[in-house]
Formats: structure tokens, sequence, C-alpha cells
């Protein structure tokens, strides 16, 4: 697998001058078909894994493990570069360090870590917090020290905008940059004015986590250094619905062939890449 390449291909868009939306992928097919329609990266969120993988909410019960077999499955099925969210990193910082050795080798593009208080404590009342800048801050330079391909992209991800406000989000988005991050993941910021004030103190790639539609510019996030501006996970919605839909059909005695919304047999040949198969067999079977 030529992960250089998809790495070399991310960073370009990094150190660019346009904002694009990545593809929101659960497993070999969907990042198959996110490839096809177009995009250019596709992310692999913790949320999205813990779905696709337990059928359980993000509430960091799935494992490293977990997570990085089923980026591996990703990876293999797509040209794409994979973005993906590695969350707290899956403990410490000498967890970090496991996190960014496993997923390299999976053959991500790149990863974010994030500093967030996670599993959420007791006590806590589901109310999110962060660790201590510190703490956050040898996150990173771990993650930084742990890749053996520089080409890997870090992203220092923090939570700050949406929990403590804009001061403490630049606070830790410089402290981040000075670490060395190749990129900046801010999640939470509200509006236009919180995320210029944020663009305003740094340098450094940003990601934007989430935005609300009168943020949705995308020429108006590049002139402020966004390079990729999440749109959600809600494509997984709407294949569990899809999906929840045609086999109650089938459950309350919808015959087949009468089935709404089925794709094509060419369509799912083509995904599966059938026609390589058969091309293989000839010579070695």
């Amino acid at each position: 697998m030529r992960w250089s390449e998809r790495r070399t291909n991310f960073r370009a868009i990094l150190n660019g001058e346009r904002c694009i939306h990545p593809g929101s992928v659960a497993d070999p097919m969907t990042a198959r078909i996110t490839q096809e329609v177009g995009f250019e990266v596709c992310i692999f969120a913790g949320s999205v894994a813990s779905m696709s993988v337990l059928a359980a909410p993000d509430l960091i019960v799935l494992t490293l493990s977990e997570f990085a077999d089923q980026t591996r499955r990703i990876c293999r099925a797509t040209e794409l570069p994979l973005l993906v969210d590695a969350d707290h990193g899956y403990g410490n910082a000498l967890n970090v360090r496991r996190t960014v050795e496993e997923l390299e080798m999976a053959g991500v593009a790149g990863l974010s870590i994030e500093d967030t208080n996670l599993p959420a404590p007791h006590g806590s009342g589901g109310r999110a917090r962060l660790i201590s800048l510190e703490e956050g801050v040898g996150k990173m330079k771990a993650a930084l020290d742990a890749r053996s391909d520089p080409d890997l992209v870090i992203a220092g991800r923090t939570s700050a905008p949406g929990i403590e406000g804009v001061e403490e989000a630049v606070k830790r988005a410089t402290a981040y940059e000075a670490a060395g991050v190749d990129a900046l993941f801010l999640v939470g910021v509200k509006n236009r004015e919180e995320l210029a004030a944020v663009a305003a103190e740094v340098s450094t790639p940003i990601i934007l986590g989430s935005a609300s539609r009168e943020m949705m510019d995308c020429e108006w996030l590049a002139s402020l250094g966004v390079r990729i501006c999440l749109q959600g996970h809600k494509v997984h919605a709407a294949a569990m619905a899809a999906f929840l839909t045609t086999q109650q059909a089938l459950a309350d005695g919808t015959h087949p062939d009468d089935l709404d919304g089925i794709a094509p047999s060419d369509t799912m040949k083509r995904l599966m890449r059938a026609d390589n198969y058969d091309r293989w067999s000839a010579p070695y079977l």
C-alpha cells in the first residue's frame, strides 16, 4: 500500500490555499463510495467507529486495537488519504505513543489527539472537561515523537472553544502550535467571530470539527487558514434509516423483487472490484 503517497497528498491539501470537506466513512465499502463520488479525503471519527464496530454510543468504550483494525480495513479499500479521530489517544501520553504507532502502521494519512478528559470521569455529570494544558502539550509532543514517517500528520485537537471559550482556545492552540503539531483541530466553534479570533493568533493549518450553516463558506474559511471543514456524520444515519426501512419491509412480507432503492448489480460489482477478482482468477485458478 502506498501510504507515503497518500500522506504527501494530504499534506499538500493542508499546505494549500483551499478549504475542502472530507467524506465521513465507517468501513471499506463506505470508503470506496466516498472515493467514487469525488471526495479528496476520508475521515473516520471515533463516534462512527463506536457505532460501526460496537453498535454503541461515543463513550470511549471502543479499544485502540478495534479502532486500528477497522482503520486498516478502510485504508486497504481506498486510495484516498484517511484522517482519523484518535480521541484522547486511549490514555496518557505513553498510550498516545502506542496509538500513533498502531495507526501509522494501519496506513492513516493523519490523526488527531484531543485534550478532552476522556472517558468522562466519575462525578462529571456528563459535562465535558479539558485535561490540563500541560498534559495536553505532553500528549502532542508524545504523538510527534512516536511517528516514524515524518509525513504522517499529527493534529492537535482541542474542545476548548465549546467548553471554556475563545480565550482558552487561543491559549491551547498556540501551545500546541509551539509543540510542533502539523494542524490544529478546533471543535465547538460557535460562530465566525470566534473562529476569526482563534485563527488570528496561529499560522498552523486549521481543521474545523463543526460549522454552522452561516460558517459553511469554504472560500471564507480558506481565507482564515481552514483547510478541512467537517460536515458531520449524518450520512451514516441516512444509511441506517435506509437499511431499517428495507429490512422492515422484508420482515413485513415484501417480496425482495418489490423493494425500493436497491443498488443495481453492476454498481455493487463495481464497488467490490469484481472485475479485478475475475481477472486474477484466470491466471491463478
